[in-house]
């Protein structure tokens, strides 16, 4: 599954995206941010709040409890405010 991470989060990361080979037992959004966060630590300084986090699950806009079951591609960013 790529794993995108945008603005803010991507700054903290390190990175803009990851491959992850997400294990079965992993359905939800939530579950997959505990995942990536055993993962380094600059991932979990990323998910460190979550208030404020909004996803997207193969481009469309998801919940924390979203399904990521089949899904190729789970997007994570702030808030995105217009100008």
């Amino acid at each position: 599954m790529k794993v995108l991470y945008f603005a803010r989060l991507r700054q903290i990361v390190g990175r803009g995206q990851d491959e992850v080979d997400i294990p079965a037992h992993i359905t939800t959004v939530s579950a997959l941010i505990d995942f990536l966060k055993l993962r380094d630590e600059g991932t979990a300084a990323a998910f460190a709040d979550l208030r404020t986090l909004k996803v997207a699950i193969d481009q469309s806009h998801a919940s924390l409890d979203a399904s990521i079951v089949g899904a190729r591609e789970v997007a994570f960013f702030p808030p995105v405010t217009g100008g």
